[in-house]
């Protein structure tokens, strides 16, 4: 469980370079602080309360968990606090790197745009009301209403980590506008050679996702090992599939975003398909996001990196089509339609799917609203154009000095020079 956890917590890193390539280099390393942040806010937060809200004993009729009973992890402290031999604070641990990586999914929707101080405060509230409860009832086994209740098959967070992230997204990238120019003259990715780095991060902390969320090292933890694997592979070529035949050329983007797709949409259905019907999810998955990243220009919302067009349809593909590939003699034990299961699986995930998305669009959109009437979400024009480093962090992340005069071989100008950040990219 250690072992996953710090698997998890890598994938914040690789999600900062996944994002941090596509933007502008004068955004990149503001992209990079904003998923960085979520350490400093919901990490601390998971500490005081989070845990307690996700992992507490019902109240509000067990829309949250007792805010007051791992209040600081305080109960967990004695060695001999542990559930079938795991030591508790492992697996708070384990839950908290979930908490820490899917408030920074949204921040790739509102790029080089949202002020980094409001980005602070909205994604420690939103942490607080919208994925700490959403948690609660998908996580906690015993007392969750997804979980328990409806007895909806999510191993490891479609509906609590992206089709959640994806909604927020959505909501804010509504409620604070378009980029300046977008989508005329939308910017291209800096460093693809970032993405595709970040891409494989992902993968690999992963498998800490899917495998982990067994929460032991046993044969659930191999089966969603091995369906992590192939789902993601089949959804590369779903994903450059869709490519060629549109634009005539499969690109590296292309091929990261599919890696993320199969990994987002076999994230619940990871121990309850065979193989090959992880081999269906994750190309089914990769058809759909590779079409679903253009919903942003039909609909005329500015989703800078496709966290909807990813994270939300992913999600949604990955955990409706558990309504037909769940097979019975899988780990988790459900029946879907294509394996004499019946409808009934498939209603069940999308009440669940459907009560994630109500719930977080509306909080979503009273927590930004609230963050914009009192702080202010958006930078100012001028701001915007200058570069979002500059602005709000004063900082560059790359420095152009060394090639604007001086020796032959651009290297070692002999005064300093002045970055021009109007019109480097």
């Amino acid at each position: 469980m250690l072992t996953s956890s710090a698997l998890v917590l890598l994938m914040t890193p690789g999600l900062a370079l996944f994002y941090g390539g596509q933007a502008h280099s004068k955004s990149v390393l503001n992209m990079m602080m904003m998923v960085f942040s979520t350490f400093a806010t919901v990490g601390v937060l998971w500490v005081i309360v989070g845990y307690s809200l996700a992992f507490g004993d019902n109240t509000v009729g067990g829309w949250f968990g007792n805010p007051a009973q791992y209040f600081m992890l305080s109960s967990l402290l004695a060695e001999t606090v542990q559930t079938d031999g795991l030591p508790d604070l492992a697996f708070a641990a384990f839950q908290g790197m979930f908490a820490i990586i899917t408030v920074g999914l949204i921040a790739g929707a509102v790029a080089n745009r949202m002020k980094f101080n409001s980005w602070m405060v909205f994604s420690l509230i939103w942490a607080l009301l919208v994925y700490f409860p959403i948690a609660h009832w998908v996580f906690d086994l015993d007392a969750g209403w997804i979980a328990s209740g409806i007895a909806a098959v999510d191993f490891a967070g479609g509906t609590a980590v992206h089709i959640n992230a994806g909604m927020a997204a959505l909501v804010l990238a509504l409620i604070l506008g378009k980029r300046r120019g977008w989508p005329n003259d939308a910017a291209r990715p800096h460093n693809l050679t970032m993405v595709m780095l970040g891409a494989g991060l992902l993968w690999f902390g992963w498998f800490g996702f899917n495998a982990g969320s067994a929460a032991v090292a046993n044969f659930s933890a191999t089966y969603a090992f091995m369906n992590t694997v192939v789902a993601t592979c089949t959804a590369i070529c779903g994903w450059l599939i869709i490519e060629q035949i549109r634009d005539g050329k499969p690109t590296s983007l292309g091929a990261a975003s599919g890696i993320v797709a199969g990994l987002v949409a076999i994230t619940p259905a990871c121990a309850a398909v065979t193989p090959l019907g992880a081999m269906a999810i994750g190309f089914i998955s990769g058809l759909a996001c590779a079409f679903g990243v253009g919903l942003k220009y039909r609909f005329g919302f500015d989703d800078a990196f496709d966290v909807v067009g990813v994270h939300l349809v992913g999600g949604l593909v990955g955990t409706l089509l558990i309504g037909f590939f769940a097979w019975d003699g899988s780990p988790a034990g459900a029946g879907g339609v294509f394996y004499g299961g019946g409808w009934g699986q498939l209603g069940i995930q999308a009440i669940a799917a459907l009560a994630v998305m109500v719930y977080c669009g509306v909080l979503t959109a009273i927590i930004a609203l609230v963050v914009k009437a009192t702080m202010g979400l958006r930078i100012e024009s001028e701001a915007e154009a200058v570069g979002i480093d500059e602005t709000e962090h004063a900082e560059s992340g790359y420095d152009y000095s060394g090639f604007s005069a001086g020796s032959s071989n651009g290297v070692g100008a002999p005064e300093p020079v002045a970055v021009a950040t109007t019109t480097d990219r």
